[in-house]
């Protein structure tokens, strides 16, 4: 077998050579467009969507157009360069379009904001700690008033953008993309990690029915869905009603789930982003975890600077998690609250399986966690001399691989 390159961040990438009958699987994302090539892709969705009318149809001359960015997506600059030329097509001033960026709900790192928005009269960043800057939309189920953010509830077309991805570590689908609750007050998004970190995945539906719900009352039919590609391409562009471009992009993005015959006893996993922080660990452990055997090891490559925060050091120095969850949501501290779920997550996804990271921490930071530490990138070459099956995962805190079913 050929060497299997793993780029994690370092000056070379990781150089992997399994033994020879060592089963190896190599799972990484799908190609993608940049650029000119990114901005075509998405100029020919808006254009002749699969399902309902192109952007030019949802708007006149005169509206009021807001884009609302929901996090990060791929190819930002191609993007929103896209939508502008179409809303131009349509007669809409430049004066009179909007775009206004919410910042991720999870720290994932699959695009950004572009550099300069052309065609585009105001480009703003949401604060969603500023209640001013929201206005009331609807009540929910138990009389309670959501609000969201003021732009958008006072423009006459709300074109939503957004990535469609998934996180393993809750069991399928990313929370990013959504109107809801990106652009709501801090205190929805705040409720949202607590209701995640007390229960589990359980919380999610929930949010699924607040998300409709607000999507619904705020009259989206313009719906644009960005599955990202390998490397910070991008993969798709679906547009049109949300639940059509919502089913396109799950479609389009059933190329991040791939099949391993039989779980592995090692698997080596890479990050999006090589610097990112340590919920995206999390999501790589918890996406090998569906292909690694229950007794078998996982190993994160990365250059992880910041580890995780004190509850997951007390649970790993053998703290009940349910009680320190339930310490943690009881302070109120949202940094607590947040590294609670992060725990909650991890704990789920790794189960008892062995952990090693190859990060830019220091040893004792790595050990005090109770994980093997991988100094430099030969300490991985002797874990996968030693194991009879291996999966490699490219990228792997964007994938939702699957081993044994469909």
């Amino acid at each position: 077998m050929h060497p299997i390159e793993l780029p994690y961040g370092g000056d070379e990438p990781l150089l992997i050579e399994p033994a020879s009958g060592t089963e190896v699987a190599v799972c990484e994302g799908p190609e993608g467009a940049v650029g000119a090539a990114a901005e075509a892709l998405v100029n020919a969705a808006l254009a002749a969507p699969a399902d309902g009318p192109p952007l030019e149809a949802h708007v006149v001359p005169g509206d009021r157009a807001v884009v609302a960015v929901s996090g990060a997506v791929p190819q930002a600059d191609a993007v929103m360069a896209a939508i502008a030329a179409r809303l131009t097509v349509a007669g809409v001033e430049s004066g009179d379009v909007k775009a206004l960026f919410a910042e991720p709900l999870e720290p994932l790192r699959t695009g950004g904001q572009p550099a300069a928005c052309p065609g585009v009269g105001e480009v703003a960043m949401f604060d969603a700690g500023n209640d001013a800057a929201t206005a009331y939309l609807l009540a929910d189920e138990a009389g309670n008033p959501l609000y969201l953010a003021r732009a958008l509830v006072d423009a006459d077309v709300v074109v939503s953008v957004g990535g469609w991805g998934w996180n393993a570590a809750l069991g399928g689908r990313s929370l990013e993309g959504e109107i809801w609750p990106a652009f709501a007050r801090q205190q929805c998004r705040q409720d949202l990690v607590r209701a995640l970190a007390r229960r589990g995945r359980h919380a999610l539906t929930d949010w699924r029915t607040g998300m409709q719900d607000v999507t619904w009352q705020l009259g989206v039919c313009a719906s644009l869905r960005l599955v990202p590609g390998r490397n910070g391409t991008l993969h798709a562009a679906c547009f049109g009603l949300p639940d059509a471009a919502g089913r396109q992009a799950k479609g389009a993005a059933a190329a991040w789930c791939p099949q391993v015959d039989d779980p592995v006893e090692l698997s080596i996993a890479s990050l999006s982003d090589p610097q990112a922080d340590f919920s995206c660990v999390t999501r790589a452990v918890a996406a090998a975890a569906r292909v690694t055997h229950p007794g078998g090891m996982i190993c994160v490559v990365s250059r992880l600077a910041t580890g995780p925060g004190l509850i997951f050091l007390r649970w790993r120095q053998g703290a009940p998690l349910e009680q320190l969850v339930h310490e943690a949501v009881a302070t109120g501290d949202q940094t607590l609250i947040a590294d609670a779920l992060q725990t909650r997550l991890f704990s789920r996804a790794l189960g008892e399986r062995r952990f090693v990271l190859l990060s830019d921490l220091e040893e004792t930071a790595v050990e005090e966690l109770g994980f093997g530490h991988a100094a430099t990138p030969d300490v991985v070459d002797r874990l996968v001399h030693r194991a009879d099956s291996l999966a490699v995962l490219r990228e792997a805190d964007l994938m939702l691989p699957n081993a044994g079913y469909g």
